[in-house]
């Protein structure tokens, strides 16, 4: 019996290196309201593309119009590995361009299998869609407390992509249960306090938010409890009992650790410190971690050494407190003061 044309596509899939494929049909999305209400409690933060793109994620026909059908994949970026100072997931190469590239490439296989005038469109996390609603209802996963994706069987250390498709194809069943229980672990291991209620995260107060999406200062309020986190969080992961139970070694090496970004936070911020901008494009070149920018991982360092730093640091910090950047000065004075008071 020959196998239809979705079995072979999420083959072919997986055979290019994906970890999940499922089916989803395009339309209204079932988070909308949800969706609604978080950006109007000003839970985004100063992520005004949210905004802007809102109604185009309310329905995932709308970014491109004719799309009737997604492919969607999952890709592992290793839950085992030791945590540090940056998120696991930006210890390598970016992930953005390396499944995209995939998704690109499937679409011209199921080219070459469906016919030359089919269309369709890759989205890897930059496009306006609520890909965890695309995802569940994919057969992938439910929401877990910590609003990740959760998959019973690989726990949430992974990406989501989708490829759109023009046809009509046959969906897979959507994920309709959810399995935390009464399982609070992510949402009381929470450094900042970042959930308001189970599911909701407040983004202003997210690590990963505050050391990657925010622009200005970090509330004074929080500093402190960043600890040693200089790009990303992945506490609500560690702690979740399906990533202890489920999680992955790394299996793609593109997104292996580079030198230094999975060991010593101090270490780490004081090379920040003392990085040239011709230095930093060179460093973080085909890095996620360029997201935050180079004022923003400096702000960053100076804060980790307040946290974690010591006398000798002082010279970097004091050099940073003159920094052309603002914020850059203002986290150095603060850390100056930290470490005083330590003194």
């Amino acid at each position: 019996m020959t196998a239809t044309f979705e079995a072979r596509l999420k083959a072919q899939a997986l055979g290019m290196g994906f970890d999940q494929a499922g089916i989803a049909t395009l339309g209204a999305v079932e988070s909308a309201p949800a969706f609604r209400a978080w950006l109007a409690a000003g839970h985004h933060g100063e992520m005004a593309y949210l905004e802007r793109g809102a109604a185009l994620r309310e329905d995932t026909r709308r970014p491109e119009p004719g799309m009737r059908s997604a492919l969607v994949v999952t890709l592992d970026y290793g839950g085992k590995e030791p945590d540090g100072p940056v998120a696991r997931y930006a210890r390598g190469r970016d992930y953005h361009r390396l499944m995209w590239d995939r998704l690109e490439a499937l679409l011209s296989w199921a080219r070459r299998e469906h016919g030359s005038d089919l269309t369709g469109r890759a989205y890897v996390d930059t496009g306006p869609i609520l890909e965890r609603d695309l995802a569940r209802r994919a057969g992938l996963g439910w929401f877990g407390k910590n609003t990740l994706l959760i998959h019973p069987e690989r726990g949430s250390f992974f990406f989501i992509g989708a490829l759109f498709l023009d046809l009509e194809l046959a969906p897979d069943e959507p994920f309709a249960t959810e399995h935390c229980g009464t399982c609070t672990r992510c949402l009381d291991a929470c450094p900042t306090d970042a959930f308001e209620t189970p599911g909701v995260l407040d983004a202003r107060r997210c690590i990963s938010y505050l050391t990657i999406e925010l622009r200005g200062e970090v509330p004074t309020e929080l500093r402190a409890l960043l600890g040693e986190h200089l790009f990303g969080c992945d506490v609500c992961q560690d702690v979740c009992p399906w990533n202890q139970k489920f999680a992955r070694v790394l299996g793609e090496p593109a997104f292996a650790a580079s030198p230094g970004l999975a060991g010593d936070a101090r270490t780490l911020a004081r090379e920040l410190l003392a990085m040239s901008a011709e230095e930093y494009a060179a460093r973080f070149a085909g890095s996620a971690m360029k997201r935050a920018k180079r004022e923003g991982l400096r702000r960053n360092a100076a804060l980790v050494l307040g946290n974690v730093g010591a006398a000798d640091d002082v010279e970097a910090l004091e050099l940073a407190s003159h920094d052309p950047e603002p914020v850059v000065r203002d986290a150095a004075a603060w850390a100056l003061g930290m470490i005083d008071r330590q003194q």
